[in-house]
């Protein structure tokens, strides 16, 4: 019968706690990342170009259809045969990055078209420019329904930061495959990367949902 060795455990902690900061700093940067580059992609789909809005929307159905693994392998491999060569981290950021822009540009888009068509007319009706009705009118009725998208999303990174250990990545799956590895014990460390991504994702999946009702009350669309 295998027994839980809690020597190992203990053992293993500072190890899991400089993977747990390397995992966090992956997921934070992707998440930045995507942050912006969602918005460069929803500001491509909405230039007066058509060229310019169907390549964007091309693209962003490329990304969405098909998987992170392969295209963390795409920017990793494939890269340096167009010159392109990348840091395992650096690569792992990109592809997490571009992956999830591509999500959040949809999660942006749903938001702006919720607000209802009378509120842009109003603002052209008063000849308001379209920053100052972006900043004053549409965004603040837009944020609200993207928040909840963006929160899910933001978790959903972090949980697909193990994805990372197939370029080398030393993060908390690479870093239990390699303890498992040392040690022919697997069991413990996996079991520790089950319980450190479940201990941070719910708190995060919980403080989203309050932000979002803090939104709404801020804004007057909820008690």
């Amino acid at each position: 019968m295998i027994e839980w060795q809690w020597g190992l455990v203990w053992e293993l902690a500072p190890r899991f706690v400089d993977a747990t900061g390397k995992t966090l700093f992956a997921a934070g940067g992707g998440y930045g990342i995507a942050v912006v580059l969602g918005l460069v992609f929803l500001a491509m789909q909405r230039v007066p170009l058509p060229a310019v809005r169907v390549a964007t929307r091309e693209f962003v159905e490329l990304i969405r259809s098909t998987p992170l693994l392969l295209q963390i392998f795409f920017v990793y491999y494939v890269g340096p045969q167009f010159g392109l060569i990348l840091a395992p981290w650096t690569a792992g950021l990109i592809a997490i990055g571009v992956h999830y822009g591509a999500y959040l540009s949809e999660v942006y888009r749903g938001g702006i078209e919720s607000v209802p068509k009378g509120q842009w007319e109003a603002a052209r009706a008063i000849n308001l420019p379209t920053v100052t009705a972006y900043r004053r009118i549409v965004l603040p009725q837009a944020l609200p329904p993207a928040i909840a998208g963006m929160g899910n999303y933001l978790v959903g990174i972090f949980k697909d930061t193990p994805m990372l250990s197939v370029i080398g990545v030393a993060e908390l799956m690479h870093t239990a495959t390699t303890i498992g590895a040392e040690s022919y014990r697997y069991l413990e460390p996996y079991t520790m990367v089950g319980a450190i991504f479940l201990a941070i994702s719910l708190p995060a999946a919980f403080c989203v949902n309050a932000f979002e009702k803090w939104v709404r009350r801020k804004l007057g669309m909820a008690k």
